[in-house]
């Protein structure tokens, strides 16, 4: 009927029925948290063996992984100043258990991380085109953390130093974290025996912090452990 308002009444839910609503809110925004850092895991840790460095699988030998969980920790300030680290030292010392448990522990704290090192990064970009390369490179700098591992084992041709530097130049115009790790020594990086190097290694010295790693090879220990553990597996007798 004509000249008479109509009252609509919202729907009220009683206090059980908003509980129950914020419930199931929460549960799929934890669904899909769960599901986002499984992507990010999936697309930064792109080796599986990664997905095993972590703070849980320490074996608490090495006294400086307090430093890897200080990172974590103050990550936001670490963020916030582009604050990045480089582990150098000997082959076996912990280096990549280091960087990994650091970047397992910031996935779990839905912060983007890619780990990866220069000869699979160089063999991605081997074979595309120009355009292809600048919008992947671009890629890894819209990361929160990079890490290289291992720098110092890619080849030096002229391609790759090019490469090389234009990846590293990318994170430091991106004013975003980088972490490396290396077999060279500070020396070596601070006086390197070539330009294309020097640029490389300038840019990381700039905005990444040395932690030099030293002691036992790690990687003879778990040799030994792993020969142990075959021995007693082909030891045991069986019954068939």
């Amino acid at each position: 009927m004509h000249g008479i308002a109509e009252h609509f009444t919202p729907r009220c839910l009683c206090p059980c029925q908003t509980a129950a609503e914020q419930s199931r809110k929460e549960a799929e925004e934890q669904r899909k948290r769960i599901e986002r850092i499984r992507r990010r895991r999936e697309q930064g840790l792109q080796d599986r063996h990664l997905y095993n460095y972590t703070f849980s699988n320490d074996n608490g030998q090495n006294p400086l992984m307090a430093k890897a969980h200080a990172y974590v920790a103050g990550w936001d300030k670490a963020y916030a100043t582009n604050t990045g680290l480089l582990l150098f030292g000997d082959v076996g010392t912990g280096k990549s258990f280091f960087a990994g448990c650091i970047a397992n522990a910031l996935l779990d704290r839905d912060v983007s991380v890619m780990m990866t090192n220069f000869p699979t990064l160089l063999s991605r970009l081997t074979g595309m085109f120009p355009e292809e390369r600048i919008d992947y490179i671009d890629s890894i700098g819209r990361y929160d953390l990079l890490i290289l591992d291992d720098l110092g084992v890619e080849r030096n041709t002229s391609y790759a130093m090019e490469q090389m530097f234009h990846i590293v130049d990318r994170r430091y115009r991106s004013c975003k974290p980088l972490i490396v790790t290396t077999n060279l020594t500070l020396e070596q990086m601070k006086n390197p025996s070539d330009l294309e190097h020097s640029r490389i290694y300038g840019r990381i010295l700039e905005h990444c912090a040395p932690i030099l790693f030293s002691g036992k090879d790690m990687r003879k220990d778990n040799a030994a452990a792993t020969k142990a553990t075959a021995r007693e597996i082909l030891s045991a007798k069986t019954t068939l």
